[in-house]
C-alpha cells in the first residue's frame, strides 16, 4: 500500500497545507547549516585576506573577470527560469514547469562548462595548490592560500549546482507525469528555493574573489603608481 494518496498527501500528515510547512521547515534547516558550511569558507577567506592582502591581490588578478561576470549574467537568468517553473506549478501547468526547469538545468550546466574552462587556464598556468603551483615564475608562496580557498569555495559551490541538476531532473520526470497542481507543488518550491540559496552564494563569491583585489590594485596603482 502507498503512503501517498492520489492528492500526493503523504500519510502522516494531515492535509497539503500541512505537508507543505513541513517541507519548508526542514528546507530552511537544511539551508541555516548550508549558510553556517559557506559561512566557515568565508571566515577563512577574511582571515587569510587580512594577513596576506598583497597575496590576495595578485591571486584576485590572475582570474578571468569577463568569465566570472558572465557566470554571474547566467545565474540570474537562472533563478529567474526557476522563479518561473515555480509559479507554473502553482497554477498546475506541468509542460511549462517541465520547460523552465529544464532551462534552469541548461543555464546551470553552462555556468558549470564555464567554470571548467576557468579550471584548465588555472592548471595550465600551475595555479593549482601543490607541489606544482607556481607564482611569477617561482614555487610556492601565500597565493596558493587565495587558490586553495578559491577551488575549495568555487568547487563546493559547483557541487551544490551537480545536485540541484539532478533534483531538477527529478522534477522534470514528475511534470511530465502532471504529478503538480494548485494545491501540491510542494517539490518545485523546495528545489526553487535551494537553486536561490546556491545563487546568492555565488553572488557573494563574484566581488570577494574576481573583483576586490583588482580593485585594491587600481587603487595602489592611481596613489602611488607614478613617481
Amino acid at each position: 500500500m502507498s503512503s501517498v494518496d492520489a492528492t500526493g498527501l503523504a500519510h502522516h500528515f494531515e492535509d497539503l497545507e500541512q505537508q507543505r510547512e513541513s517541507a519548508t521547515l526542514g528546507m530552511w534547516a537544511f539551508l541555516i547549516t548550508e549558510i553556517m558550511f559557506f559561512g566557515g569558507l568565508f571566515g577563512a577567506y577574511v582571515v587569510y585576506r587580512t594577513m596576506y592582502p598583497e597575496a590576495w591581490d595578485n591571486g584576485s588578478r590572475e582570474l578571468d573577470v569577463f568569465l566570472g561576470a558572465v557566470n554571474t549574467t547566467v545565474l540570474i537568468g537562472s533563478s529567474l527560469t526557476m522563479a518561473l517553473a515555480v509559479r507554473c506549478a502553482a497554477k498546475g501547468n506541468n509542460k511549462q514547469v517541465a520547460g523552465f526547469t529544464l532551462l534552469t538545468m541548461v543555464l546551470g550546466f553552462v555556468f558549470l562548462g564555464v567554470k571548467v574552462i576557468e579550471y584548465k587556464a588555472k592548471y595550465d598556468h600551475h595555479l593549482i595548490p601543490g607541489p606544482g603551483f607556481m607564482y611569477g615564475g617561482h614555487a610556492g608562496g601565500h597565493e596558493q592560500i587565495f587558490f586553495a580557498l578559491y577551488f575549495t569555495m568555487t568547487g563546493m559551490h559547483a557541487f551544490h549546482m551537480i545536485i540541484g541538476a539532478g533534483l531538477m531532473i527529478w522534477v522534470i520526470l514528475r511534470a511530465l507525469k502532471n504529478s503538480y497542481t494548485p494545491q501540491n507543488h510542494t517539490h518545485v518550491e523546495m528545489i526553487g528555493l535551494y537553486w536561490h540559496f546556491v545563487d546568492i552564494v555565488w553572488i557573494f563569491l563574484f566581488p570577494l574573489l574576481y573583483l576586490l583585489g583588482r580593485h585594491g590594485h587600481a587603487i595602489g596603482a592611481a596613489t602611488g603608481g607614478h613617481h
